[in-house]
């Protein structure tokens, strides 16, 4: 059986069984090719979630009102990427058996490849709707297939053509924006046109992934690799909000780097962000 953690996020304390949303954690960073340290961002968003609210004046719902557990971090081989995969997709596939929906705190956000591969196994005709700054549609990295830089793309030969909606996208090779204006749907630089994406799928599932770096650096420097130009705080919380209604099976919110930001700020923006996505997946 899965547990719920008393070191857990805020509200977040329910028995597993009993639980309609399952929190965990996926520590790992060994593909980042720039700054590391997402490996400690879950521990550091349970610890500073108690610094905010259960309620959300957003949304006018609480957590405290959702079945939700966290069952913490999963132990995760550094070295072994191919591992690290192979134990993310176990965990989801298991949450995802029992009828739950997963929701994964990263670390890099190659650790998406391994949740998605569960889910679409019990999902085949599934979408992804991606938030970032970065395509992450390389076919390697430095000589790797394995990458923080090559997840979508490993993502898309899973999924397939035009089942990833990219958008806050502001940064990435020729190749990568080549490719996707080929194979994805894909908005540069803002969320304009999520409303119309999110009306097209209600009728699908859809996991969410949630890169962190989507937000401008003025709002979110604790990030691995930074990017000027980014959303703003209440942009993202109006897309979050537009989740509601969608057949959310499962997502996952990457790319803090609390060492980065010694005020702490990218990471209690990070947890009232994670707040959102729970209320508005959880029903």
């Amino acid at each position: 059986m899965l547990n719920r953690q008393y070191n857990c996020f805020i509200g977040c304390d329910r028995e597993y069984e009993h639980s309609k949303t399952v929190i965990f954690g996926a520590p790992f960073d060994s593909t980042t090719s720039f700054r590391p340290g997402t490996r400690f961002a879950p521990a550091a968003i349970r610890s500073e979630s108690f610094g905010i609210e259960t309620y959300s004046p957003y949304q006018d719902k609480d957590i405290l009102d959702i079945p939700v557990a966290d069952i913490g971090d999963i132990e995760l081989p550094f070295g072994n990427t191919a591992r690290v995969l192979d134990m993310i997709e176990e965990r989801v596939g298991q949450i995802l058996s029992d009828g739950k929906k997963p929701l994964m705190i990263g670390g890099e956000h190659l650790v998406t490849l391994g949740a998605l591969r569960a889910a679409v196994e019990k999902y085949p005709d599934l979408n992804v709707i991606h938030l970032d700054a970065h395509c992450d549609l390389r076919d390697e990295y430095l000589g790797e297939k394995l990458s923080h830089a090559t997840v979508m793309r490993r993502v898309w030969d899973i999924v397939g053509d035009r089942r990833i909606f990219q958008y806050g996208i502001r940064s990435g090779d020729r190749e990568e924006f080549s490719f996707a204006s080929r194979h994805v749907i894909q908005k540069k630089y803002n969320l304009l046109g999520f409303d119309k994406t999110v009306d097209s799928l209600r009728d699908s599932p859809v996991y969410f992934t949630l890169d962190l770096d989507v937000l401008d650096t003025s709002v979110f420097p604790g990030t691995g690799t930074p990017e000027a130009g980014g959303i703003t705080f209440n942009e993202l919380i109006d897309a979050v909000k537009k989740l509601n209604g969608l057949n959310i099976i499962g997502c996952d919110i990457n790319e803090l780097c609390p060492v980065y930001d010694n005020s702490g700020s990218s990471t209690a923006v990070a947890c009232k962000i994670l707040r959102e996505i729970l209320l508005a997946i959880t029903v």
